[in-house]
């Protein structure tokens, strides 16, 4: 697995995140995203998500077959995280939720780059 010495800098955090209102927690009018009928987050890039912060022991839990073969982030698959199951815009799903990496914690439904994803992905961003 990878070490502290084998992580890149921290890429734009785009990433799942169980579908939280955000807009109550912002206390703003931001629609509310469902993660899990979008999964844009983890379909942008094969650049994404980086490792940067985890300790070893994080990373560690993480499957190999999740892990890119230069150990700097999660595999990609045609663009998409390796991790990700389901159809994006429709339904999808993180088999290693509970151990994602940093990254993917960060992305906030209706935040900057959640909307940036969507975009995208041609996914409505309002």
């Amino acid at each position: 697995m990878p070490r502290q010495a084998d992580r890149n800098p921290l890429a734009p955090g785009l990433a799942a995140l169980a579908g939280t209102d955000v807009s109550s927690a912002r206390g703003d009018a931001q629609p509310a995203f469902d993660c899990q009928s979008c999964g844009a987050c983890c379909s942008y890039s094969a650049d994404w998500p980086r490792f940067s912060t985890e300790e070893d022991a994080e990373l560690d839990r993480i499957p190999e077959k999740y892990v890119s073969a230069d150990l700097s982030g999660m595999r990609c698959e045609g663009g998409r995280c390796a991790a990700l199951r389901g159809e994006v815009g429709k339904g999808t799903a993180c088999t290693i939720y509970e151990i994602r990496p940093h990254v993917c914690r960060a992305c906030m439904p209706g935040g900057d780059d959640c909307l940036m994803a969507r975009a995208a992905r041609g996914l409505p961003v309002n």
